[in-house]
């Protein structure tokens, strides 16, 4: 019996070849310079995070805003994480997170028995870590990775982070509007200027093992970015804020914000990428671009609670 043979193709071959798969094309902000996606993003987020700030019956959009950033930020550690083979649990962690969040919302966190509150949440999350990493069973080589990762990442982005939204709710909401306003106009002011002024006069490298891309001469136009706008704030918006606190806490932001950039570089690079996601054109993930806020939200909440309430 003589075989059947399959059908030949339009072109005469008897193999059917497989067509190459096109390329994707890229969105119109993915066809952009980097520096210019990065004010495109700004200019489409910012105003929705100013009505939040600026008015106060947006203050729950405030929260929400700010809930979303560091429950992605979290997510995105937590890939990094993975990428060095390190599974957190998520489950003990945004249940953490939640409940952080919580705290951070009804009460006031730098003191009794609120603070109480949050020792216990970080003593249940360590707990619940280890026991999770426990049960999930082998490989109990990275059992402590694991619940390392775990409780870092909360620790790092919601126990930090959420003292934004205790900024928002836990003082009077004039009060609450300048500080926020002095927040976000000194650290992303001085990070622009970094940027830019490292981009068009950067020479030496500030830290070259961790972030090749940042110079001395953009941190010193942060810096001075950071004062001048410290001054303006006073003088347009925040009068109940002198000058000879506004600007050593602006230069101390800024330092802060440095660090926290570069931890978080370093933090890429244990991993071996450059962004932490793309979800933010020209700005990368939602880490990158929060991390300089992280360390800072303890230090302007700490300094109002101390000054503005006694």
């Amino acid at each position: 019996m003589t075989p059947v043979q399959p059908p030949a193709t339009a072109g005469g071959s008897d193999t059917l070849k497989t067509q190459p798969p096109k390329p994707k094309s890229k969105s119109i902000l993915g066809k952009l310079s980097p520096a210019l996606a990065r004010i495109v993003t700004a200019a489409v987020l910012l105003p929705i995070l100013i009505a939040s700030i600026i008015f106060p019956a947006l203050s729950l959009l405030f929260v929400l805003l700010t809930v979303v950033a560091m429950i992605v930020a979290l997510v995105e550690f937590w890939l990094l994480a993975r990428k060095q083979q390190i599974r957190a649990d998520a489950a003990a962690g945004l249940l953490s997170a939640a409940a952080l969040c919580t705290v951070f919302y009804f009460t006031e966190p730098g003191r009794l028995p609120d603070l109480l509150m949050i020792q216990l949440i970080l003593i249940l999350l360590t707990i619940g870590s280890l026991v999770a990493a426990m049960l999930r069973g082998a490989p109990f080589d990275r059992m402590i990775t694991a619940a390392g990762v775990t409780v870092l990442g909360v620790m790092y982005i919601v126990l930090l982070g959420g003292h934004m939204i205790a900024l928002r709710v836990g003082f009077a909401p004039q009060l609450s509007k300048h500080l926020l306003s002095f927040f976000f106009l000194v650290i992303m002011g001085a990070d622009a200027a970094a940027y830019y002024g490292g981009r068009a006069f950067g020479k030496h490298k500030l830290a070259p093992t961790i972030s090749p891309g940042k110079t001395w001469e953009g941190a010193v136009a942060g810096m001075l970015a950071s004062l001048l706008l410290a001054m303006a704030a006073h003088y347009w918006f925040f009068p109940e804020l002198p000058t000879k606190l506004a600007l050593p806490l602006a230069a101390v932001m800024n330092v802060v914000s440095v660090i926290g950039d570069l931890t978080e570089s370093a933090l890429k690079r244990s991993a071996g990428v450059k962004d932490t996601a793309t979800i933010l054109p020209g700005h990368g993930g939602v880490l990158d671009r929060i991390d300089s806020l992280l360390f800072n939200a303890p230090v302007i909440y700490y300094f109002a609670r101390s000054y503005f309430k006694f």
